[in-house]
């Protein structure tokens, strides 16, 4: 556990939703800043509710979540629900004069995005904060200074292909991620990947998309059949304000491959994000090749640090801030906007009401 200093404040945290992201990252994490004590849960049972707060050692169970955020004994909530409940326990965290640190995806659709910044607007004393996409920590700096000092020349085009290497599977239960009852108008990694792409290449105009749903209902856990909206393969075509053309190609109905890049294509160059490894080639090259990542650019995870971090006044929030999230909301609203309407829609929408 890191050291803390004499005057930073004890941060008392209560958890919303301790799922799997939660156990993984925000529990273990912020039970190793100094300083900082987890002190409530309220999960969807209150079963998981204290197996959670056995396995952390955490006092308070709470079995609605009005009554931890509305608590006096805590000082920052996490959110780690589907998307359902984000704008709800985000509004009434920041009402209660609580930080907020709210899991990805940010919001069902972008009125309900539109709604969370503005409530964290109207209380720039708190903090709060999305937990960002990471696909990219560890090379962002490198691909920023690439661009930055004229690698790829003019920027062109951009490829993101992220296939899961599966064929259709009639008989699995529905995933929450497929019911727009949960995850709203979210479709895959969609937001995800186009949050990664902001960092490097800046916002989108305008976006045409063309999908297919593959498997038209699937069984919940309670047996019920339940229709299926939100596309197995996504196709979206934008353009980009730094004037490149992007596509988007997602599909969870790939058969045996299975693929996660992320290309850039200049007039004077080529960077491709693969799994993890950059590689990169420019004219004369006959292939691509590993680019090195110094030690002073590679970055990692440490969203729960910059947290507490801004909760103490020690630093800003650049992963992820309400303004981002807002921003990818609405290219996701665009993009169900456009599948909905088969029409071009352009970026930044006009009033937050998805017709």
């Amino acid at each position: 556990m890191s050291p803390v200093p004499p005057s930073s404040p004890t941060v008392r945290v209560g958890i919303v939703g301790a799922g799997e992201n939660a156990r993984r990252h925000h529990l273990p994490k912020l039970a190793n800043i100094a300083g900082v004590e987890i002190v409530a849960v309220c999960n969807r049972t209150r079963g998981s509710a204290e197996r959670v707060a056995r396995d952390w050692g955490i006092a308070t169970i709470h079995d609605d979540w009005h009554s931890l955020v509305e608590s006096d004994d805590v000082d920052a909530v996490v959110i780690g629900t589907w998307p359902n409940m984000h704008r709800a326990v985000t509004l009434g965290a920041l009402q209660a004069g609580k930080h907020v640190l709210c899991e990805a995806r940010m919001a069902m659709d972008a009125q309900e995005a539109h709604d969370m910044l503005s409530a964290a607007r109207a209380r720039p004393n708190l903090v709060a904060q999305l937990v960002p996409s990471p696909l990219s920590f560890g090379v962002d700096k490198t691909i920023a200074r690439l661009i930055a000092t004229g690698y790829l020349g003019t920027p062109l085009s951009l490829s993101v292909e992220v296939r899961s290497g599966t064929f259709p599977d009639p008989t699995s239960l529905l995933h929450w991620r497929e019911d727009v009852a949960c995850s709203g108008r979210n479709v895959m990694g969609l937001g995800i990947w186009y949050e990664t792409v902001m960092r490097w290449i800046g916002e989108a105009t305008s976006v045409t998309a063309s999908g297919k749903v593959v498997v038209r209902s699937r069984m919940d856990s309670s047996g019920i059949a339940t229709p299926i909206r939100i596309p197995d393969h996504l196709d979206v075509v934008a353009d980009m304000a730094c004037g490149a053309q992007a596509h988007f190609q997602f599909s969870n109905v790939s058969g045996i491959i299975a693929s996660s890049r992320a290309t850039l294509f200049g007039a004077d160059g080529v960077l491709q994000l693969d799994g993890g490894n950059l590689l990169g080639g420019r004219r004369g090259d006959t292939a691509l090749h590993a680019i090195d990542v110094p030690p002073d650019e590679a970055g990692h995870w440490r969203v729960e640090e910059e947290f507490i971090g801004a909760i103490r006044g020690e630093e800003e929030v650049t992963l992820t801030d309400f303004s981002t999230g807002m921003k990818y909301m609405e290219f996701t609203e665009a993009v169900w906007m456009s599948l909905r309407h088969g029409r071009r829609i352009t970026l930044p929408l006009d009033g937050f009401d998805g017709t």
